[in-house]
């Protein structure tokens, strides 16, 4: 046994892809427990008929229309004539739009892509000094992953409510409790942006450019009453608000604008759903090798061994960001969701965690993940994306690296960030 998952962990390290090492993990196991490998094809109709589900493609879609039309344009230009005046204006812009962008898009690195051609060049014009700037456009990449209608929010409802031992986790709780926590983040990375550009001079405010603003961003301005205000007040359930929204803006961004072609539309389509495809397939596995752990009992020993190691919530909570950290420079925040949510949750439950809380802690700390040196993900995409040494992207980012630090362990140890909106 020792032998097999050595093998298949040399096979993962090798570049073998995740959902063959964790099918042929769960088939192992359930052939050794001799149980018919038919459950595997269960687990994929189980998900099958959650309804919930189908908020993921549809929400997937929207965000990559957006991200093919002008809309990231029309969204910088519109919160650089609201707050562009203010000192260190720009560098507010920049913050909410990436924040906006990823909460549509899901993907961190899709916004450092599609934002970052229009941001970085726009904040070393407008005088931030360089790697002020590279730290900003890579950090506020992922910086909306706790904001509805953020997929990672909605795929740890959905395997939470899977496990069963968690009532209280629904997609709804999922998007209250992200808010408070994500604000705290943008507002402290607001207030760093400011106070190190105060030198900076300031652009007057232009009535005319925000109405001018305004009108060309009216068709995207409806989107968030459209999901937040449909949903919480109880119009929309969560798949019907993401129908209505990848409706919208294919009407909006298709028909009316005209931005993105007849003829771009299937590869747009293709696109999208290779990403849900992806987070589908591992996800129908790792729930079939969820239930063979629990059936083997492996939550119950680690939650017994960890507990012989460490007696107190404090201390599980420091070593579980600590853990997390490291597993968000290495997996990409869909993979980490459904291989470890399935074993931590258990043993957070143990300690007295929230399930909704610990949710919050996850993904903030994924967020932090995805730039932290040395082999975050978003560090080699800015790399990449600005033609700039990874070694100049490490020093840009740990200013901000710091101060997400800091709000990271702010929303682990006071849980009334997460949960008060519930």
């Amino acid at each position: 046994m020792i032998l097999t998952g050595l093998l298949l962990l040399l096979l993962a390290l090798l570049g073998a892809p995740l959902f063959g090492i964790i099918a042929a993990s769960a088939m192992l196991g359930f052939y050794r427990s001799e149980i018919d490998l038919s459950v595997v094809a269960i687990e994929f109709y189980r998900i099958a008929e959650m309804p919930v589900l189908l908020a993921i493609p549809l929400f997937t879609f929207a965000g990559y229309l957006l991200s093919e039309s002008g809309a990231p344009r029309r969204l910088v230009r519109l919160t650089q004539a609201l707050l562009g005046w203010m000192p260190g204006g720009l560098a507010l812009v920049s913050l909410i739009a990436c924040a906006l962008f990823t909460a549509f898009t899901g993907a961190s690195g899709v916004t450092i892509v599609a934002l970052g051609a229009l941001l970085y060049p726009a904040l070393t014009r407008s005088g931030y000094p360089d790697n002020f700037s590279l730290g900003l456009v890579t950090t506020s990449g992922s910086l909306g992953l706790l904001f509805a209608p953020a997929l990672p929010l909605i795929l740890y409802a959905v395997i939470a409510q899977q496990l069963g031992i968690a009532h209280n986790i629904t997609v709804e709780a999922m998007f209250l409790a992200g808010i408070l926590p994500g604000l705290l983040m943008l507002s402290l990375l607001a207030g760093w942006s400011v106070f190190s550009n105060r030198s900076l001079p300031l652009t007057p405010f232009s009535a005319r450019e925000a109405v001018a603003a305004m009108r060309d961003a009216i068709w995207e301005l409806p989107l968030p009453l459209v999901v937040l205000g449909g949903i919480y007040s109880g119009y929309f359930a969560i798949s019907e608000a993401a129908a209505v929204t990848a409706c919208y803006v294919l009407l909006v961004e298709v028909v009316i604008l005209r931005e993105i072609p007849y003829g771009r539309l299937p590869q747009v389509m293709r696109e999208s759903m290779v990403l849900v495809g992806g987070i589908l397939l591992i996800l129908g596995l790792s729930l079939a090798s969820t239930n063979y752990l629990i059936d083997a009992g492996i939550p119950s020993l680690l939650f017994d061994t960890i507990r012989e190691l460490v007696d107190d919530k404090l201390t599980f909570l420091i070593l579980l960001n600590i853990f997390l950290l490291i597993l968000g420079t290495m997996l990409d925040i869909f993979s980490a969701l459904v291989l470890m949510v399935p074993l931590l949750l258990p043993i957070a439950i143990g300690y007295g965690i929230d399930p909704v809380h610990l949710g919050i802690i996850f993904l903030a700390n994924m967020q932090i993940g995805y730039f932290t040196p040395p082999v975050g993900m978003n560090l080699f995409i800015a790399s990449y994306r600005f033609k700039k040494p990874v070694l100049q992207l490490y020093r840009a980012t740990l200013p901000w690296f710091l101060i997400l630090l800091a709000a990271l362990l702010l929303i682990t140890y006071w849980p009334w960030l997460s949960l008060a909106l519930l």
